[in-house]
């Protein structure tokens, strides 16, 4: 099983990176690699177990589900359904915590997963660096500016 756990510091406060994050629905607003989404059946993007169908820019085609949410933790969970990708068993995790030092915000993001035998390295890196880097990446441009 490949597990993958980083995180990053925002300078921002929490409601304003939980406001960009909460939106399940809302990631191909800021998200690089994303180019489309659309939550599935007309549910609204935060109902629990409503599936985003988006497109990347590569033109790939993902599900994910949303498993949990909490504003209360400024969490929420999801997992992969569809994936060209071998991401077999996909879940990840997402939480903020107020940092009081400076009004800044500690995101963690996290995730577990299996792959065909001998793609580990290469697709813990694809995730790490593509998704959640350049996810890290692309908030802090909107809330720090």
């Amino acid at each position: 099983m490949v597990r993958i756990d980083v995180s990053t510091v925002v300078n921002a406060p929490i409601r304003r990176v939980w406001a960009v994050l909460r939106d399940f629905n809302g990631h191909d607003q800021w998200h690089p690699a994303v180019a489309e989404s659309a939550i599935e059946e007309g549910l609204p993007s935060d109902a629990i177990g409503c599936v985003r169908d988006f497109k990347l820019e590569d033109g790939s085609q993902l599900r994910e589900q949303l498993l949990t949410l909490s504003d209360r933790k400024h969490s929420f969970s999801y997992c992969l359904l569809d994936t060209p990708i071998p991401l077999l068993n996909y879940v990840a995790h997402v939480q903020l915590r107020p940092i009081t030092d400076g009004d800044r915000t500690f995101w963690r993001w996290w995730s577990s997963f299996t792959t065909p035998e001998g793609r580990e390295q290469e697709l813990k890196k694809t995730v790490e660096e593509n998704i959640y880097r350049g996810g890290f990446k692309a908030v802090k441009r909107i809330v720090e500016g």
